[in-house]
């Protein structure tokens, strides 16, 4: 369930113009400025930062988001605005903000109606600030479906393909940064480009998992297949790690294995049925109701076989066949059936629930990290067995996948290894709290289990990073800067000392765009 993760792109120019929006009030837009009512742009999904912008940009059309851009660039190099491309706000550490600068509400964008192609190869066009959901209520009209997911839908599209798009089908199909035939990009200087592997290739590639570096996605034409009618959702735990992760990858090696596939970890839990995270209803809730962990710390592998009803009975005897092959605690299997768009929908319940209670709103110190096969029961052994030893404060995912799967050319900063592990640390915090599920806490906690990949050179990469500019590019997407330029779309490293990337100084020669914008 990774998020899902978004975060919003965010364009960055040193340019100073903090206290007069009188020339942006008089720029022609099709949609308009808001100076006013800006005050919900001050927060994002980490709810740790609260950064108040000095407009809020509605646009109607993609012209709009270049003339601002546009205007920004050629106020020159000896003033400073910023300027963010905010879509869903799931951003974690301010990314969708822009201090005293304009953020771009990138859902009101009306420019491209979403068209579904239903051909040899089927596609569908969206918008940049286009939810997920609403993608997949569309092509379902179609029979149709795009291939890689986030485990949460309500995320942009620009949102997801500035960083990744990761979740249980990403062993096979990839990432959702593998499944893009072409997009439409603004640039940094304001251009409207389209991009795609035979077109503006270094654009197209650089924009791909480029945490918004390289511009502003306004539209993106999406691979898609046939989408199945249902889905068979099953659980397992395990007790041993070693044993639990040897059958995943056994799993996602396989020709004919399952379509989804990931993993968490339950630490110090006692029910069951109380912490199954989302909306999972098992078919013997009696069953998973008797299953007690004793404080045991358990690893659920979560899978997923889609079907059409007429094949149930062919269905059946293939996942007794695959289920055979594996290793779990024979008393811990726990199935039940659902729609398509109910499975894929699955987090949002858990949205649902959570605000109701008022929990949805709170600081969410989120960790993700990329982790190399060979280093997993290293990493597991210490995290699992000496940080974690309290009740987590959210799910923990802990999956493997292909990397064989993912497009080298593209800006995502891989672990060397051909199998790595995402393992994502989604904790809530509780505001106000001083205990085990307060921010400091938690906070507290991530940076112990960065300072052992650091101590242990593990290898480890940060998946939806964020970095400090201290003098020197320290980001590990940096030296991949180099095959992107230098003509089109060099970047160069800022002169200041804001945060990377969110804040990118207008070097004296080029800039791109800047961004993230994670739905």
């Amino acid at each position: 369930m990774i998020l899902f993760l978004s975060c919003c792109m965010a364009i960055r120019i040193n340019h100073c113009f903090s206290s007069n929006p009188s020339s942006l009030r008089t720029l022609p837009v099709d949609g308009h400025f808001s100076f006013d009512e800006v005050h919900h742009a001050a927060k994002d999904f980490g709810n740790r930062f609260q950064l108040l912008p000095l407009a809020l940009l509605y646009p109607k059309s993609v012209s709009d988001i270049a003339t601002t851009i546009r205007h920004v660039w050629q106020m020159g190099p000896n003033s400073e605005l910023t300027v963010a491309a905010r879509g869903h706000s799931h951003s974690l550490q301010g990314q969708a903000q822009a201090h005293q600068g304009v953020v771009i509400n990138m859902e009101s964008l009306q420019a491209h109606k979403m068209h579904v192609y239903s051909g040899n190869y089927p596609y569908v066009d969206a918008s940049g600030g286009e939810l997920w959901i609403d993608i997949l209520r569309e092509c379902l009209k179609y029979g149709l479906a795009p291939k890689s997911w986030t485990d949460y839908l309500h995320l942009t599209v620009g949102g997801t393909l500035s960083n990744a798009g990761v979740s249980g089908q990403a062993f096979r199909h990839g990432p959702q940064i593998s499944n893009v035939y072409q997009m439409e990009i603004v640039t940094g200087k304001g251009e409207v480009l389209n991009c795609s592997e035979k077109q503006n290739s270094d654009l197209f590639h650089g924009v791909l998992g480029g945490l918004g570096q390289f511009g502003i996605i306004t539209r993106a034409r999406i691979s898609l297949e046939p989408a199945p009618d249902m889905v068979k959702w099953i659980r397992v735990l395990y007790l041993d790690f070693t044993t639990f992760a040897t059958d995943q990858e056994r799993l996602i090696r396989a020709e004919n294995t399952f379509d989804y596939i990931e993993g968490f970890v339950i630490i110090n839990r006692t029910s069951l049925l109380n912490n199954w995270r989302s909306s999972f209803d098992p078919q013997d809730p009696v069953q998973a109701s008797q299953f007690q962990s004793d404080g045991r710390t358990l690893f659920c592998l979560e899978l997923a076989k889609y079907f059409n009803r007429d094949r149930m009975d062919a269905l059946n005897e293939e996942v007794g066949n695959l289920l055979s092959q594996l290793r779990y605690m024979t008393s811990t299997l726990f199935l039940t059936e659902v729609s398509y768009l109910e499975f894929l929908d699955r987090v949002h319940v858990s949205e649902v629930k959570l605000r109701s209670k008022g929990l949805w709103e709170v600081p969410h110190p989120w960790l993700n990290l990329l982790i190399p096969k060979s280093k997993i029961n290293d990493f597991a052994d210490e995290v699992f067995g000496n940080i974690l030893t309290d009740t987590s404060n959210g799910p923990i995912l802990i999956y493997p996948v292909n990397k064989s799967k993912w497009d080298n050319r593209t800006s995502a900063v891989l672990p060397e290894e051909d199998i790595f592990y995402l393992v994502a640390f989604l904790n809530s915090a509780m505001p106000s709290s001083m205990g085990t599920d307060g921010l400091e806490h938690i906070l507290t906690q991530n940076k112990r289990i960065l300072e052992f990949c650091e101590t242990a050179r593990l290898g480890m990469k940060q998946y939806l990073p964020h970095y400090k500019y201290t003098g020197r590019m320290e980001s590990p997407l940096w030296p991949k800067m180099g095959s992107f330029c230098p003509e089109k779309i060099c970047l160069r490293p800022p002169g200041n000392t804001s945060s990377w990337p969110e804040n990118i100084s207008k070097g004296n020669i080029f800039l791109m765009t800047l961004a993230i914008y994670l739905s």
